[in-house]
């Protein structure tokens, strides 16, 4: 009965439009002070949360792609792998797709890569003659790839709250991340044959192709290096994240010389905001989390699923749809912070492992990125476009799909996810 009148106390004043950071921190304190514990655990709480080490690999991930976002990356990066697939069927819904998971592995972050792509593609797209609905859903899904793809901010958010390894997070991202952009393309690509509403395009000359890749290189770089200096061990993420920001500002702002002293002072605003709210929920969700443990929350819930719920099959679809419903009122970090706590020992009593779970749990929270009324990812591209949100909203329809068939594929075939980081 205590769990169900803390369940429904959080959602209540989640759904009232209380901040989340304040819900789980005020609840989780309230919970504390009922409880009969010392309410000192809660600044215990916050503190020891707030000097993890890996979680300075948050503003620095955000203050790299900021920088690139203001330096105008994207429209090289975009104009680059235009020139070579530009001539396919749907070949800029193609360059779109690639360009975003492109992006995706240099940021680390949905809705700059949504931003950024979105920029570039939306108006040569519609200039092309592809229907409007359709462009707009395949920049609302294809920024998702920012979150999966690694480095992701989520994943580090995961690991954190978990003490699961990020980099094995990062690595088993690989997988899904790829089958997901192949999953798009394939849409894409069929789309436009059996559809139309696209001009074709000649093929891009090989001396274009050049020179436009020599251009977009750099970014090319910034990716490789970030990912291989975490994967082979020389850096941490937050070591990583650091050196891409340095990076970052290398090449717009020395090489390209597209980032401005204005641009440079607004990305730094802009990361620092997102970086406070972040920290903010992350700090409330620790209190909550320490709250309902001491209530014995988690376990009460793994005890009842385990009565109720005995295979994994009926688990993952269980909380697949709980999360769905959560996606329609909540954002992604949030249920990150809010759900893995609660489901996590249920799924590893179930034999799911956390590892797979973490990439699990994303790719469902992308699925929280496009569907309203909160998906970030549509009010970006709803922006960007200057378009209604009821557009954008029906176009992310079959990206959504797609998204769902992941998971199945996910869960059918572990090793999508599990072989890199444990097996290769």
């Amino acid at each position: 009965m205590t769990t169900i009148l803390i369940l429904a106390a959080l959602f209540t004043l989640l759904l009232i439009r209380v901040p989340v950071a304040f819900t789980l921190g005020g609840l989780g304190l309230a919970l504390l002070l009922f409880g009969g514990f010392s309410p000192l655990m809660a600044p215990q709480a916050i503190l020891s949360t707030l000097d993890g080490f890996i979680l300075l690999a948050v503003p620095l991930f955000l203050l790299m792609s900021n920088v690139l976002l203001k330096g105008g990356v994207g429209k090289d990066l975009f104009a680059a792998v235009h020139a070579w697939v530009g001539h396919w069927p749907g070949g800029l819904a193609v360059a779109t797709i690639v360009s975003c998971g492109i992006f995706a592995a240099i940021s680390g972050s949905s809705v700059a890569t949504a931003a950024t792509i979105g920029t570039v593609a939306i108006p040569e797209m519609i200039g092309r003659g592809y229907e409007k609905k359709f462009v707009y859903g395949l920049l609302a899904a294809g920024g998702t790839l920012g979150i999966l793809i690694p480095p992701s901010i989520p994943m580090i958010v995961y690991g954190f709250v978990t003490e699961q390894s990020v980099i094995a997070l990062f690595l088993a991202g690989i997988g899904p991340g790829l089958l997901l952009v192949a999953l798009f393309i394939a849409f894409a690509m069929i789309y436009a044959r059996w559809f139309g509403g696209y001009t074709p395009e000649p093929p891009t000359s090989t001396k274009e192709r050049i020179s436009s890749t020599i251009r977009a290189l750099p970014s090319m770089v910034l990716a490789g290096v970030v990912i291989g200096v975490i994967y082979t061990g020389i850096a941490t993420p937050t070591e990583a994240a650091a050196i891409g920001f340095a990076v970052a500002l290398l090449i717009t702002g020395l090489y390209l010389r597209t980032l401005t002293w204005q641009g440079f002072k607004e990305a730094a605003f802009e990361s620092m905001v997102t970086t406070v709210a972040i920290l903010l929920i992350v700090a409330g969700a620790k209190v909550f989390g320490k709250a309902i443990t001491l209530y014995r929350i988690p376990q009460e819930i793994s005890m009842f699923i385990g009565q109720n719920i005995d295979t994994p099959l009926a688990f993952i679809l269980v909380v697949s749809v709980v999360l769905l419903i959560m996606g329609l009122v909540f954002e992604a970090l949030s249920m990150v912070l809010i759900m893995t706590p609660v489901l996590l020992p249920a799924a590893m009593a179930l034999g799911f492992d956390p590892i797979w779970f973490g990439v699990y749990m994303v790719v469902m929270v992308e699925c929280a990125l496009i569907t309203p009324p909160v998906g970030l990812n549509l009010y970006v591209i709803q922006s960007v476009a200057r378009s209604s949100l009821a557009d954008v909203s029906r176009g992310v329809l079959p990206f959504l799909a797609l998204m769902l068939l992941s998971v199945v594929i996910l869960y059918l075939w572990t090793d999508l996810a599990l072989y890199i980081p444990f097996k290769l």
